[in-house]
């Protein structure tokens, strides 16, 4: 292991290695100002401040609602969710099978697997009463992500319990958990990207360039589930609850929003509210956000509203990381809602002093209140320990694992197949501004704040910010060659490590008699959020993840932020009497490559472009297994309408060069295959001595 990581680390850094040697901390003149470490969190302050500006418009509203708002906020909800899921599949044969039996001396255990879509396998147990008479009522218990799958001793702890009770419970393995690994490694026996929250966010960048968030696919795994709870002659119908914790009370509150089915429901440890979310841990991982989700005037409250008035018990710890706060004031809102419809006694919270958990307190409480809905009783149940079965008993595979015992599909290959099944018109500047969520206005010079002159031999460098718009400062650099008269070209340069990490390149072109302009594009350089280059193994693959969600969640993105960014720089430059206004150019590289394109898509006076090391396409992405860094260049349903090549067949008769393209996991991709895909541009891989100058086609 130690070999492979040694070899794995060499080989980034000889990709980055031109990058590297470039670097020139000078640049970065505002490392020594006050409010540096302000500026860092400029970003992520922003982003927040427009979720909080959508979520006080829909705090108004709330505010005015009447008895008729409140019963009609279900419709209105489950279309827009549903709208964002990207709508669901077909209901295909379920095509159960019960692959072996737990015989206990009060219950039954069966081992199930069912097809939530055709050869899409899903590991359940079912835990069936031996005591009373059916039909009985039912649980549907959506799991969290704890260790062990449907097997963590809490979980039995409860569904041992319930079934006890007289109740048949339902639980199943949630992707990437238990015996649904995706990112199944052979030789590891376990996913290939780990914890199980990576395993989602990774193929939920995937499904989110389809246009579909990974909640699409884990909802429906949770509404087939529903489908075969009620198939069971054991279960009676009309008598069917909800309840799960963490990630589990996340599906609980979906599930119970969307399905009629459900007459009961009580998330523990998930139910808070955005904006307490945004200010404690941020966005959870990709199955917990759906982009569009805030602009869309929702928040958590509205899971309960869909369920509303049926019976709802909000379980919450004081403790949790999922805010207490945003929980009672979720409450506070969900309450006077039942009571205009008449239904208080139905809306319940219960506070347990203690942590993240479907503890004790939550436990007793969540079986009154089934017994209390479900059964007509009111009585408390001791919550007697249950000795928990080893997670290999309860496997429903021999193997213990889907992928490896029946093959079948996968999140990556059903994704693919919905890729393949769109039909992309020619994208047009239009649907580019709209997907990105590029809101750059022309017409108007952006303020400069002047930062001082370095003076190189050859050339000077200004140091200055410009205000890309309200709230958002960029640190920029103009390299201007000595003894310059009359009017020059003139170079956006954008890296996604920053303006100082391409100072040699940038003086490459300056040589020739260009004047270069080279910036830090917001969430990058010095504005970069240190978090979203710390040594986790979340922000390697994600980077600044909490930024990019943030952003989509309120309808835009990380890449029409810093693409207006770019637009914003060519009217710095256009306002300046030594630049030739025809002779605009942009050279993008890293992360920045993505942005530097799609501005050039949207934005006619950029007449050149550049390309370093850039993602070669989003389909790329798609088709691979793993990537890493690429969630701040992710457009949710972008390849419903365009590729990176379509941006490219944009630019018309625009000269445009591509160097040394990357593939999905940031390596060097196929010269050859990227030639083929962008067929009117220069494809070219660096050589040693190589600089901007020798490359990029840019010249006086």
């Amino acid at each position: 292991m130690k070999r492979f990581l040694f070899t794995a680390l060499l080989g980034i850094a000889t990709l980055l290695q031109p990058l590297v040697a470039q670097v020139d901390p000078s640049l970065d003149f505002l490392r020594n100002h006050t409010d540096y470490r302000t500026f860092q969190q400029q970003l992520s302050r922003y982003e927040q401040q427009r979720a909080f500006a959508l979520l006080d418009a829909r705090e108004a509203a709330v505010a005015k609602w009447t008895a008729a708002d409140a019963a009609a906020r279900k419709a209105i909800f489950r279309e827009r969710f549903i709208n964002r899921l990207g709508g669901f599949p077909e209901k295909t044969p379920l095509n159960p099978r019960v692959l072996g039996t737990i015989e206990a001396e009060d219950y039954r255990i069966e081992k199930i697997v069912f097809e939530s879509q055709p050869k899409f396998y899903v590991t359940a147990n079912l835990y069936l009463p031996k005591k009373g008479k059916g039909p009985y009522p039912a649980i549907l218990f959506p799991l969290g992500h704890e260790n062990g799958a449907k097997a963590h001793d809490a979980w039995q702890q409860v569904l041992v319990t319930f079934v006890r009770k007289g109740y048949v419970c339902l639980t199943w393995d949630p992707l990437g958990q238990g015996e649904r690994i995706q990112l199944l490694d052979p030789d590891l026996g376990d996913s290939k990207v780990t914890p199980a929250t990576s395993e989602h966010t990774v193929l939920g960048m995937q499904t989110l360039l389809a246009g579909d968030p990974l909640a699409r696919y884990t909802i429906w795994d949770g509404i087939r589930a529903l489908d075969y709870l009620v198939s069971r002659p054991e279960v009676d119908v009309n008598r069917i609850g909800c309840t799960g914790n963490s990630g589990g009370g996340t599906h609980t509150a979906y599930l119970s929003s969307l399905d009629d089915r459900i007459k009961v429901a009580a998330p523990s440890c998930f139910i808070t509210s955005w904006r307490r979310l945004l200010q404690t841990i941020g966005p959870q991982d990709a199955e917990q956000c759906v982009p569009g989700f805030l602009s869309d005037g929702l928040d958590h409250a509205d899971f309960i509203h869909a369920f509303s008035p049926k019976p709802y018990m909000m379980m919450s710890a004081i403790r949790d990381f999922f805010s207490i706060t945003g929980a009672r004031e979720t409450y506070a809102e969900l309450k006077k809602a039942y009571e205009l419809v008449g239904a208080s006694e139905k809306m319940q919270m219960i506070e347990a002093d203690d942590g993240h958990g479907y503890t004790h307190p939550r436990r007793v409480a969540a079986y009154r209140w089934f017994d209390k809905w479900l059964k007509g009783i009111d009585e408390e149940t001791p919550d007697t320990p249950v000795t928990p079965r080893r997670e290999e008993e309860l496997f429903v595979t021999m193997s213990g694992q889907v992928l490896t015992e029946f093959g079948g599909e996968t999140v990556t290959t059903l994704n693919q197949a919905r890729v393949k099944s769109f039909r992309r018109g020619s994208a047009t500047p239009a649907k580019v501004r709209e997907l990105i969520g590029y809101e750059y206005q022309p017409g108007t010079t952006p303020a400069v704040k002047p930062f001082g002159v370095l003076s190189r031999e050859g050339y000077r460098v200004e140091k200055f910010t410009y205000l890309s718009e309200e709230g958002i400062e960029i640190p920029a650099v103009l390299y201007v060659p000595e003894g310059a008269s009359g009017k020059r070209p003139a170079v956006v340069y954008a890296s996604g490590s920053g303006k100082s990490a391409v100072a040699k390149d940038a003086e490459s072109l300056v040589a020739k008699g260009l004047l270069v302009m080279s910036l830090d594009l917001r969430g990058l350089g010095e504005s970069r959020n240190p978090q979203a280059d710390s040594s986790s193994n979340w922000a390697r693959y994600f980077g600044d993840y909490n930024s990019a969600m943030t952003a989509m969640l309120t309808g835009r993105t990380l890449t029409g932020g810093r693409a207006t960014d770019i637009s914003r720089a060519v009217d710095v430059l256009m306002a300046r009497n030594d630049v030739d206004k025809e002779k605009i150019y942009g050279a993008g590289e890293g992360t920045a490559g993505v942005a530097m394109l799609h501005a050039a898509a949207v934005d006619s006076r950029i007449r050149r472009v550049a390309l370093d090391n850039t993602l070669e396409s989003y389909q790329a992405v798609v088709d691979a297994r793993v990537h890493q860094k690429i969630m701040e260049t992710v457009i949710p349903g972008v390849l419903r309408h365009y590729d990176l090549p379509d941006l490219a067949q944009m630019l018309g008769s625009r000269q445009l060069v591509i160097v040394d393209p990357a593939n999905p996991m940031g390596k060097f991709a196929s010269i050859e295959k990227v030639s083929k895909l962008y067929s009117q541009a220069k494809v070219l891989r660096r050589n040693i001595g190589d600089t901007a100058a020798t490359l990029y086609g840019f010249s006086h």
